[in-house]
Protein backbone atom coordinates (compact mmCIF):
# COMPACT_ATOMS: atom_id res chain seq x y z
CA UNK A 1 0.00 0.00 0.00
CA UNK A 2 1.30 3.42 -0.97
CA UNK A 3 1.45 6.46 1.22
CA UNK A 4 -1.35 8.09 -0.72
CA UNK A 5 -3.67 5.15 -0.14
CA UNK A 6 -2.75 5.13 3.55
CA UNK A 7 -3.66 8.81 3.93
CA UNK A 8 -6.95 8.31 2.11
CA UNK A 9 -7.90 5.39 4.33
CA UNK A 10 -6.93 7.28 7.49
CA UNK A 11 -8.87 10.42 6.68
CA UNK A 12 -11.87 8.84 4.92
CA UNK A 13 -13.71 8.54 8.19
CA UNK A 14 -13.46 12.27 8.82
CA UNK A 15 -16.16 14.59 7.45
CA UNK A 16 -15.75 18.30 6.75
CA UNK A 17 -18.20 20.66 8.35
CA UNK A 18 -20.88 22.33 6.20
CA UNK A 19 -19.38 25.75 6.92
CA UNK A 20 -16.07 24.74 5.33
CA UNK A 21 -17.98 23.49 2.25
CA UNK A 22 -19.77 26.86 1.96
CA UNK A 23 -16.47 28.75 2.15
CA UNK A 24 -14.98 26.44 -0.46
CA UNK A 25 -17.99 26.99 -2.79
CA UNK A 26 -17.79 30.79 -2.35
CA UNK A 27 -14.07 30.69 -3.14
CA UNK A 28 -14.73 28.72 -6.34
CA UNK A 29 -17.49 31.15 -7.38
CA UNK A 30 -15.23 34.14 -6.75
CA UNK A 31 -12.42 32.56 -8.78
CA UNK A 32 -14.85 31.87 -11.63
CA UNK A 33 -16.11 35.46 -11.53
CA UNK A 34 -12.56 36.80 -11.50
CA UNK A 35 -11.81 34.89 -14.67
CA UNK A 36 -15.07 35.93 -16.32
CA UNK A 37 -15.00 39.72 -15.61
CA UNK A 38 -11.78 40.58 -17.50
CA UNK A 39 -13.21 38.84 -20.56
CA UNK A 40 -16.44 40.84 -20.35
CA UNK A 41 -14.51 44.06 -19.86
CA UNK A 42 -12.27 43.26 -22.84
CA UNK A 43 -15.29 42.59 -25.07
CA UNK A 44 -16.94 45.86 -23.98
CA UNK A 45 -13.76 47.82 -24.61
CA UNK A 46 -13.43 46.22 -28.06
CA UNK A 47 -17.03 47.13 -28.97
CA UNK A 48 -16.53 50.73 -27.83
CA UNK A 49 -13.29 50.97 -29.80
CA UNK A 50 -14.91 49.55 -32.95
CA UNK A 51 -17.88 51.94 -32.70
CA UNK A 52 -15.57 54.89 -32.13
CA UNK A 53 -13.38 54.01 -35.10
CA UNK A 54 -16.44 53.41 -37.28
CA UNK A 55 -17.85 56.86 -36.48
CA UNK A 56 -14.49 58.49 -37.23
CA UNK A 57 -14.23 56.57 -40.50
CA UNK A 58 -17.82 57.54 -41.38
CA UNK A 59 -17.11 61.23 -40.78
CA UNK A 60 -13.82 61.06 -42.68
CA UNK A 61 -15.42 59.16 -45.54
CA UNK A 62 -18.13 61.73 -46.23
CA UNK A 63 -15.93 64.74 -45.61
CA UNK A 64 -18.22 66.21 -43.00
CA UNK A 65 -21.12 65.44 -40.74
CA UNK A 66 -24.57 64.84 -42.21
CA UNK A 67 -27.56 66.48 -40.58
CA UNK A 68 -31.25 65.97 -41.30
CA UNK A 69 -32.97 69.29 -41.97
CA UNK A 70 -36.24 70.61 -43.33
CA UNK A 71 -36.27 73.28 -46.01
CA UNK A 72 -38.68 74.80 -48.52
CA UNK A 73 -38.63 73.71 -52.16
CA UNK A 74 -40.99 75.39 -54.64
CA UNK A 75 -43.45 76.30 -51.89
CA UNK A 76 -43.42 72.94 -50.08
CA UNK A 77 -41.48 71.76 -47.03
CA UNK A 78 -39.12 68.84 -47.75
CA UNK A 79 -36.84 66.72 -45.58
CA UNK A 80 -33.22 66.98 -46.67
CA UNK A 81 -29.73 65.91 -45.72
CA UNK A 82 -27.18 68.67 -45.09
CA UNK A 83 -23.49 67.81 -45.25
CA UNK A 84 -21.10 70.55 -44.12
CA UNK A 85 -17.37 70.39 -44.72
CA UNK A 86 -15.06 73.02 -43.24
CA UNK A 87 -11.54 73.37 -44.49
CA UNK A 88 -10.39 76.84 -45.48
CA UNK A 89 -13.80 77.57 -46.98
CA UNK A 90 -17.02 76.07 -45.72
CA UNK A 91 -18.84 74.04 -48.33
CA UNK A 92 -22.21 72.40 -48.02
CA UNK A 93 -24.21 69.84 -49.96
CA UNK A 94 -27.96 69.37 -49.64
CA UNK A 95 -29.78 66.32 -51.00
CA UNK A 96 -33.56 65.83 -50.97
CA UNK A 97 -36.47 64.33 -52.87
CA UNK A 98 -39.39 66.42 -54.11
CA UNK A 99 -43.05 65.33 -53.95
CA UNK A 100 -42.63 63.45 -57.27
CA UNK A 101 -39.73 61.39 -55.87
CA UNK A 102 -37.11 63.19 -57.96
CA UNK A 103 -33.77 63.67 -56.19
CA UNK A 104 -32.31 67.19 -56.08
CA UNK A 105 -28.86 68.34 -55.01
CA UNK A 106 -27.74 71.82 -54.07
CA UNK A 107 -24.35 73.03 -52.96
CA UNK A 108 -22.64 76.23 -51.95
CA UNK A 109 -20.30 77.67 -49.45
CA UNK A 110 -18.09 80.56 -48.58
CA UNK A 111 -16.54 82.54 -45.83
CA UNK A 112 -17.62 85.33 -43.52
CA UNK A 113 -15.63 88.37 -42.51
CA UNK A 114 -15.38 89.48 -38.91
CA UNK A 115 -15.50 93.22 -38.02
CA UNK A 116 -11.69 93.26 -37.72
CA UNK A 117 -11.34 91.95 -41.30
CA UNK A 118 -10.35 88.37 -40.50
CA UNK A 119 -12.13 85.65 -42.39
CA UNK A 120 -13.72 82.53 -41.00
CA UNK A 121 -15.74 79.59 -42.25
CA UNK A 122 -19.52 79.91 -42.27
CA UNK A 123 -21.36 78.32 -39.38
CA UNK A 124 -24.16 75.80 -39.90
CA UNK A 125 -26.65 78.44 -38.71
CA UNK A 126 -25.41 80.91 -41.36
CA UNK A 127 -25.72 78.23 -44.05
CA UNK A 128 -29.28 77.45 -42.92
CA UNK A 129 -30.18 81.17 -42.94
CA UNK A 130 -28.81 81.45 -46.50
CA UNK A 131 -30.89 78.47 -47.65
CA UNK A 132 -33.98 80.03 -46.04
CA UNK A 133 -33.86 83.13 -48.27
CA UNK A 134 -36.22 83.50 -51.26
CA UNK A 135 -34.98 82.23 -54.61
CA UNK A 136 -35.55 82.84 -58.31
CA UNK A 137 -36.31 80.07 -60.76
CA UNK A 138 -35.77 80.79 -64.47
CA UNK A 139 -37.41 77.75 -66.07
CA UNK A 140 -36.69 76.20 -69.46
CA UNK A 141 -40.21 77.05 -70.64
CA UNK A 142 -39.41 80.79 -70.32
CA UNK A 143 -41.37 81.42 -67.14
CA UNK A 144 -39.81 83.04 -64.08
CA UNK A 145 -40.88 82.10 -60.55
CA UNK A 146 -40.10 83.43 -57.07
CA UNK A 147 -40.24 81.10 -54.04
CA UNK A 148 -40.26 82.32 -50.47
CA UNK A 149 -41.10 79.45 -48.12
CA UNK A 150 -44.80 78.70 -48.79
CA UNK A 151 -45.24 81.72 -51.09
CA UNK A 152 -44.98 81.11 -54.84
CA UNK A 153 -45.17 83.87 -57.48
CA UNK A 154 -44.88 83.80 -61.25
CA UNK A 155 -43.28 87.06 -62.37
CA UNK A 156 -42.89 86.30 -66.09
CA UNK A 157 -45.20 89.16 -67.14
CA UNK A 158 -43.90 91.63 -64.55
CA UNK A 159 -40.67 92.68 -66.33
CA UNK A 160 -40.53 96.32 -67.44
CA UNK A 161 -39.32 97.59 -70.83
CA UNK A 162 -35.71 97.45 -69.57
CA UNK A 163 -36.07 93.73 -68.82
CA UNK A 164 -36.06 94.23 -65.02
CA UNK A 165 -38.59 93.04 -62.45
CA UNK A 166 -38.72 94.28 -58.86
CA UNK A 167 -40.48 92.08 -56.26
CA UNK A 168 -40.94 92.91 -52.57
CA UNK A 169 -42.02 90.04 -50.27
CA UNK A 170 -43.06 90.12 -46.61
CA UNK A 171 -42.41 86.87 -44.74
CA UNK A 172 -42.08 86.09 -41.01
CA UNK A 173 -41.58 89.75 -40.17
CA UNK A 174 -38.83 90.15 -42.80
CA UNK A 175 -38.92 92.14 -46.02
CA UNK A 176 -37.12 90.74 -49.06
CA UNK A 177 -36.19 92.81 -52.12
CA UNK A 178 -35.75 90.78 -55.29
CA UNK A 179 -34.39 92.21 -58.53
CA UNK A 180 -34.68 89.88 -61.54
CA UNK A 181 -33.34 90.41 -65.05
CA UNK A 182 -34.76 88.69 -68.13
CA UNK A 183 -31.30 87.32 -68.95
CA UNK A 184 -31.61 84.88 -66.01
CA UNK A 185 -29.72 86.76 -63.30
CA UNK A 186 -30.99 88.44 -60.17
CA UNK A 187 -30.26 89.62 -56.65
CA UNK A 188 -32.02 89.09 -53.33
CA UNK A 189 -31.52 91.39 -50.36
CA UNK A 190 -33.27 92.09 -47.08
CA UNK A 191 -32.16 95.75 -47.16
CA UNK A 192 -32.92 97.24 -50.60
CA UNK A 193 -33.28 96.51 -54.31
CA UNK A 194 -29.87 95.76 -55.80
CA UNK A 195 -28.81 95.48 -59.43
CA UNK A 196 -27.15 92.20 -60.47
Amino acid sequence: MTNKEKYQRAFSTLHTSERIMEVKAMKETRETRKNYMPKVMAVCAAVILILGLASVAYAADIGGIKTSIQLWFQGYPVNATLEVSSDDITTYFVTFEDSDGETHEMSGGGIAYEPDGTQRSLTEEEIMADMDTPNLDFRDDGTVWVYCRSQVFEITDEFNEDGICYVQIEDNGETWYITALEDGSGTISNEEFLMP
